[in-house]
């Protein structure tokens, strides 16, 4: 049976996975001979993890998706415990990681080293976050959710509509900021260079 929130999960996760690399890229470059244009783009894709992936994903994931896999599945404790950390590190690191990129757009090249070992460990336990969701969250709640609590978790998925995902427009209000990151931010998400 096709669940449509298990396809907006891996949407979202799949979409997330390509802005961290072509963050990863752009990080590995440097600002180069355009610094504004790489901190603008850098500040936009921080905040867009900030504003989807914090505030509207995670916390259907541990709100509805893992308590409902929990109780299915309760072989599933230690990954869902995991996950449950991880969400509470990402969405303080996502801060965290915007004020070190202004320290190094703002007081220079001495803050850059700092920026780059958090990002880099923010990247990497991302990437493999979403992993372990994928590999063993999902595949159980697919064996172990009733119709209810897929109703519900559809439900609720269905109102994120991730422009970034390819699927959706953005609302008005985040017009510019997917428009800045879609021109500026290299390849897979974007179209620069």
């Amino acid at each position: 049976m096709r669940h449509r929130s298990l396809e907006i999960i891996r949407d979202e996760h799949s979409s997330l996975a390509a802005m961290l690399q072509s963050m990863r890229m752009l990080v590995d470059r440097g600002p180069g001979d355009d610094p504004k244009n790489f901190f603008d783009v850098l500040r936009a894709m921080l905040f867009y993890i900030d504003e989807f992936p914090e505030r509207l994903h995670h916390p259907k994931e541990t709100e509805l998706l893992f308590p409902a896999v929990l109780k299915g599945a309760p072989d599933t404790a230690v990954a869902i415990a995991r996950l449950d950390r991880d969400h509470e590190y990402t969405e303080t690191a996502v801060r965290d990681i915007q004020h070190l990129l202004l320290g190094w757009e703002l007081l220079g090249e001495s803050r850059r080293q700092v920026f780059t070992e958090a990002f880099k460990k923010y990247v990497d336990l991302y990437l493999d976050h979403m992993r372990l969701e994928e590999q063993e969250v999902l595949p159980a709640a697919e064996k172990s959710l009733s119709d209810a609590e897929w109703k519900a978790l559809d439900d609720a998925f269905e109102k994120n509509c991730d422009p970034l995902t390819g699927k959706y427009k953005p609302e008005a209000m985040y017009d510019r900021l997917f428009t800045r990151i879609v021109m500026q931010a290299p390849a897979p998400i974007g179209l620069g260079e």
